[in-house]
């Protein structure tokens, strides 16, 4: 394998604060990492990096070199054309910020476009950056597209090493094998180094996985918030104001919808409380619920990629 460290550069002025908060708190600092052009049903991560990004001030640490890890002609980066000349060109941007939360703790985010190639390098370089920058904690966050009415409480899959840090969650499934990505190798070859991680997959309806759910998004930031000791009210805030205003939409267009539609979100609501009341009296076998088979949820992953990539 040819050297990692050739896929990034330091940012000095970045590195040196990095490394006056870790002079300061010895105990290292969280990092946050998701990438977009993958699976996130409702834009689940892309709304908190969105949010994180434009709520808070930060600080370039480290850049990925998009020019050897993006296949341009499989995702064509935007230029501006204006009378007779190009006049902006959207750079590509796979970058860790050093950002700060309502307190004035530090903490990192790596987020940018998935790489389209390189992935082992790409995530040993992951591994080293992680080591320089003292990362006690790395922590990933995306959507899945699940079998669940947008009338109930979003669920959440928590995964990885660390999953003590989101209490009161369970996965819906035993195994399943879906389509990789590079969020995900970089989750397992970090746990293979003995590095703490924790995923956050928020439950979103597959009914609308393919637009935006700030709902999913919000209960995925609470989750991270509690777990990290991060403390993001003016983030929480906007995707709350958001989330209402989105179910008020869905709510409409389903009033206005047709009867399948209304008969459809009925049948998840009856299977969604029937769930729920048997793990409350501890006991899944309770109610003749349908849980849908690992090979189903593989197949739901599948269609929704192959859906985001016909839209792209």
């Amino acid at each position: 394998m040819l050297d990692p460290q050739s896929l990034y550069t330091w940012e000095p002025k970045g590195l040196a604060v990095v490394d006056m908060a870790l002079a300061q708190d010895s105990a290292g600092l969280v990092m946050l990492y998701h990438f977009d052009g993958y699976i996130d049903a409702g834009e689940t991560g892309d709304q908190i990096v969105e949010k994180l990004t434009d709520t808070l001030p930060g600080q370039v640490v480290a850049r990925f070199d998009h020019d050897r890890l993006i296949d341009y002609r499989a995702r064509r980066p935007l230029l501006t054309f204006e009378r007779d000349r190009w006049s902006q060109y959207e750079e590509p941007a796979l970058e860790v910020r050093l950002l700060q939360d309502t307190t004035g703790a530090p903490f990192l985010l790596l987020s940018g476009p998935e790489p389209d190639v390189e992935w082992e390098r790409f995530a040993v370089a992951v591994g080293q950056i992680v080591e320089r920058l003292g990362v006690r904690l790395s922590v990933n966050f995306h959507g899945i597209p699940m079998g669940v009415p947008h009338t109930r409480p979003v669920g959440l899959t928590p995964h990885g090493n660390r999953t003590d840090l989101v209490p009161g969650h369970r996965s819906p499934f035993d195994e399943a094998q879906v389509p990789g990505s590079a969020e995900a190798l970089v989750e397992y070859r970090l746990m293979q180094a003995g590095r703490d991680v924790l995923g956050v997959a928020a439950h979103v309806p597959h009914y609308i996985a393919r637009s935006g759910y700030p709902d999913a998004a919000l209960t995925a930031l609470e989750a991270i918030t509690a777990a990290t000791g991060l403390v993001l009210p003016g983030v929480a805030h906007g995707l709350r104001t958001e989330a209402h205003r989105t179910q008020t939409e869905i709510d409409r267009q389903i009033q206005e919808g047709d009867e399948e539609l209304v008969a459809m979100i009925q049948g998840l609501e009856h299977q969604y409380d029937a769930a729920a009341g048997a793990e409350t009296r501890g006991n899944m076998l309770a109610e003749p619920v349908e849980i849908p088979s690992a090979d189903e949820i593989g197949r739901d992953f599948e269609r929704f990629l192959a859906e985001r990539e016909g839209d792209l």
